[in-house]
């Protein structure tokens, strides 16, 4: 309580312009009391009007009163400073740059409370109180600070404007509505407040309909996305089950083509292992011949050689065996040559119909009629954001895939990469696991020496340390190449110069049907840096390409 009547004390010893205790203390006619420093410098600021005022209550002086010094006051101030009471409240809140200061205040000046739209003056908390105490300022109108009050001011003739011109549409005083306004259609401005207010209204009821009829387009386009995507399942559903019964028929058409084979094997080997035994046979007995023979050559008696010799050199009769002569053995070669005929014929198709496919598949487009043309603002290129991941099968022993593989960084250590048919041997380079076919967009943010990025087809070279093999430098791949502060574009070793804002994010455009590749500079807005109309006859991959050691280039997360 003693602390709470100090600061009574204190506020009532406190001047209500500058806020601090009393200095030179004078009471004007209307009995309240400022520092003689801060109430002439409020009265010589309204000298030309030659009425003088109280800052708090308003009341008016005419002539202007002479200031003389309340001893009193001043002695008590004076015992006030040697209590040690301090000379401001410690709460008070001053004005800053942003804020509206205290019309009223001199010196450091209190952040605005209110603002009076018939004072035309902003008023802090202390120097607001006689709008709530004093019954002058009932009717007067208390607004949120406000630092464009003067513009109520008119400048022709320091009027506080309250009309309007419908004619020239603008705020006038009454003043100006009988002189350079006449004739024209004035009515107050709180009448044309009014039926702005109506029409403000209607364009409120416009923009919620607006909203209604957007969120209806959201609510279809959601319906139109889950159609799509039952579709779209449906369609790889089907398709699955289709390329599994051709599995199917090729497994089983192979099954049989080897149980015909094998049943051809064992009919050609039995009759070649029945010809075999009876020459084998034969054999035998031929050789039972010849030893007949021998042991007959060697009879001494003439009798029995004669009457021996019919029966034992009589031969049976040999095994035709001209067919081993007739054709020639081929085996199954022409089987083989015909399997691989089909395999062939059916690579072919495959190959036609595949693209004939993809074709399809890029062609469905659910968007609205606008898809067909280049997007234009950031917001528009997020509608075609993808994922991109890096295929460690394709980076180069020098680079390092981290972040979930979707940035990669030139290491002085290789890495332990197993062997691959598709990995970069002499460029530190690396392609996407994705390939991209439709419309898609993607950001890239780099940093280091230089760094390409780039799409290529798969089937670039990727063998062999030649520079023909880095992207750009081929007629398979196109590469934007990032470096200090400047851009060259790349393809089939054909520089161009490419001029814009450095960034260390760069964006790109694909629309692969229609051939449009699109590199952007992208910091707080988007510009292009170098477009490409052409033709793409593959599936393209997303690429990067990095200098050195340290050279970083990461597929960024995109909302």
């Amino acid at each position: 309580m003693a602390q709470q009547g100090a600061q009574l004390d204190r506020e009532n010893f406190c001047c209500s312009i500058c806020l601090d205790l009393l200095k030179d203390p004078v009471t004007i006619p209307c009995g309240h009391s400022y520092c003689m420093s801060c109430i002439k410098n409020f009265w010589d600021e309204n000298d030309k009007k030659e009425i003088y005022s109280c800052p708090q209550c308003r009341q008016t002086f005419t002539p202007r009163p002479v200031l003389m010094k309340n001893t009193m006051l001043a002695v008590l101030v004076e015992q006030l400073k040697k209590t040690g009471l301090q000379a401001a409240p410690a709460d008070l809140c001053y004005a800053g740059p942003e804020d509206v200061a205290c019309d009223v205040c001199t010196g450091r000046k209190l952040k605005a409370h209110k603002s009076c739209l018939v004072c035309l003056v902003s008023y802090c908390e202390n120097h607001l109180q006689p709008h709530y105490e004093s019954t002058k300022f009932k009717k007067h109108k208390l607004v949120d600070p406000s630092e464009k009050l003067q513009e109520n001011i008119c400048s022709l003739h320091d009027e506080v404007m309250k009309m309007f011109c419908r004619t020239d549409q603008q705020s006038i005083c009454y003043l100006c509505s009988v002189d350079e306004h006449k004739g024209h259609d004035t009515v107050s401005a709180a009448a044309e407040r009014t039926e702005r207010q109506r029409e403000l209204e209607v364009s409120r009821l416009n923009i919620q309909q607006r909203i209604q009829d957007r969120e209806k387009d959201v609510k279809l386009l959601q319906q139109e996305v889950e159609a799509v995507s039952r579709s779209a399942d449906k369609a790889v559903e089907d398709s699955e089950k289709i390329f599994t019964e051709l599995i199917r028929l090729l497994q089983k058409r192979s099954s049989d083509v080897k149980q015909q084979i094998r049943s051809q094997q064992e009919t050609e080997v039995s009759g070649v292992k029945e010809l075999q035994e009876k020459l084998q046979q034969e054999i035998t007995e031929l050789k039972r011949k010849d030893a007949e023979l021998k042991q007959l050559s060697h009879t001494e008696d003439h009798n029995q050689f004669l009457h021996n010799y019919p029966s034992v050199s009589q031969l049976s009769e040999p095994t035709d065996s001209s067919s081993i002569n007739i054709r020639p053995l081929r085996y199954f070669e022409d089987v083989t040559a015909a399997v691989s005929e089909l395999r062939d014929k059916l690579q072919d198709i495959l190959k036609e119909e595949g693209t004939n496919i993809s074709l399809t598949v890029t062609e469905v487009d659910v968007l609205l009629s606008d898809s067909k043309t280049e997007p234009k603002t950031r917001a528009e290129f997020l509608k075609y954001s993808c994922e991109i991941t890096l295929d460690p099968n394709t980076a180069h022993k020098d680079v390092l895939l981290h972040e979930g593989n979707r940035k990669a960084e030139v290491t002085a250590q290789q890495q332990s990469y197993s062997s691959h048919p598709d990995r970069f041997t002499g460029c530190d380079q690396v392609l996407s696991r994705e390939s991209l076919t439709g419309r898609y967009y993607w950001e890239v943010e780099w940093r280091g020496s230089i760094v390409r990025v780039a799409v290529a087809y798969k089937n670039i070279s990727r063998e062999g340390g030649a520079i023909k093999y880095i992207f750009g430098n081929n007629d398979k791949s196109w590469a934007l190449r990032c470096y200090d502060n400047n851009y060259e574009f790349w393809f089939n070793n054909i520089k161009t110069l490419v001029p814009g804002p450095r960034s260390s994010r760069v964006g790109v455009y694909l629309d692969h049907r229609a051939g449009i590749l699109s590199f952007y500079s992208v910091s707080e807005t988007m510009t292009l840096l170098h477009r490409v109309q052409t033709t793409f006859t593959q599936p393209l991959y997303a690429g990067l390409w990095l200098n050195s050691v340290g050279d970083t280039a990461e597929f960024c997360e995109l909302k």
